[in-house]
């Protein structure tokens, strides 16, 4: 290598900066800033180390326009605070990994804004797609507008109607379904919901599951032992107090959510009531903390990670293929009994 130091370096680095710095052609500096397997290894070592040490900062965006893909994509998320989107915003950023994409991450809080604002700016940077959980509210037109534009995205988690476009989630239908017969085949026929909501598509579909449970099971739906409220440990155990005071109490309980049937716990834990004994409870998503509870908590587990990796699979078929058919791809969740629910023999099954 020839002995230049990076201080003799003025300005902006360039490729050329490079070739010399190492001892080869531009050409190859160009091979080797592409990851090219044409180039050897101990080549590759050269270069990258000769950009090193004259700083050179790789121009993406230059890049970007040469080959018309940024390898970025926008991702959306309607709440970061929660655990189960945490999870799932984490779960599409490995699978965007696996595919050779990278996640630019947006809280949008449920801000149609804030939303609104974020996808302007992923377009001006001219990002790959995006992977998007509608905030609550969010226009039809809007999504409409980003069909209109060839955006490509995919809808994670929650969807909008009236749209059709890519879609990967759960079967939250199924879900709640799921956690509804499991109270029943345990003896429970008055059986509540806590935070309950038909504002998102996620909502409609758990409280679906709920009724269709009961319905299948020829009991009537309860208007009184609904709870609607947002999906929080204060609303669920205000809920849980709430259903108690009733004249005819419920005797168990499915909840919207994992966080919401934490606040349930917390609400019988205040009146006194022995989680799985005095009443049971069940909720959703299968959250880490669910399994950390004393006593553990019956909920339905979502194949959080197939998700992530699903939705980035949808998103690049979409970008390799606009004009394909829109995919709706809904993956199966599964029931997962520990102590909460009071079934037989304590906890069936850990994690």
């Amino acid at each position: 290598m020839k002995n230049k130091s990076a201080g003799t370096a003025v300005g902006r680095v360039t490729l050329l900066d490079i070739a010399r710095h190492a001892d080869v052609s531009r050409a190859t500096v160009s091979l080797v800033m592409r990851d090219s397997p044409l180039v050897a290894d101990s080549t590759r070592e050269r270069v990258k180390q000769a950009a090193v040490e004259l700083g050179y900062v790789y121009d993406r965006g230059a890049a970007s326009l040469r080959s018309r893909r940024s390898l970025i994509v926008g991702v959306s998320i309607t709440d970061l605070s929660n655990p189960y989107f945490a999870e799932l915003t984490a779960a599409a950023e490995q699978g965007l990994l696996q595919v050779g994409r990278m996640a630019l991450l947006s809280n949008n809080n449920e801000s149609i804004d804030k939303q609104n604002a974020f996808v302007e700016t992923m377009r001006e940077y001219n990002v790959d797609g995006l992977i998007i959980c509608p905030a609550i509210g969010t226009p039809v037109a809007t999504i409409r507008r980003l069909s209109a534009l060839g955006v490509p995205f995919v809808f994670l988690s929650r969807r909008i109607g009236g749209v059709k476009a890519d879609y990967v989630a759960n079967d939250n239908t199924l879900g709640l379904r799921m956690a509804t017969e499991h109270l029943l085949s345990l003896g429970h026929r008055r059986i509540a919901m806590i935070g309950a909501n038909t504002r998102t598509s996620t909502g409609r579909e758990r409280l679906d599951g709920y009724t269709s449970a009961l319905q299948a099971a020829g009991l009537p739906v309860d208007p009184a032992i609904i709870v609607e409220s947002a999906p929080t440990r204060r609303n669920g155990m205000e809920g849980l107090m709430s259903l108690m005071a009733q004249a005819r109490p419920p005797t168990a309980a499915v909840c919207f959510n994992d966080i919401t049937a934490f606040g349930a716990m917390l609400g019988l834990n205040h009146l006194g009531m022995r989680i799985g004994h005095d009443f049971a409870v069940v909720g959703h998503d299968n959250i880490v903390e669910a399994g950390l509870w004393l006593p553990g908590l019956t909920t339905v587990a979502i194949p959080i990670e197939e998700i992530g990796r699903q939705a980035a699979r949808v998103l690049l078929d979409r970008i390799s293929d606009p004009g394909r058919p829109a995919q709706k791809v809904i993956l199966a969740p599964r029931l997962v009994v520990r102590e909460s629910s009071g079934a037989p023999g304590g906890m069936r099954e850990p994690g």
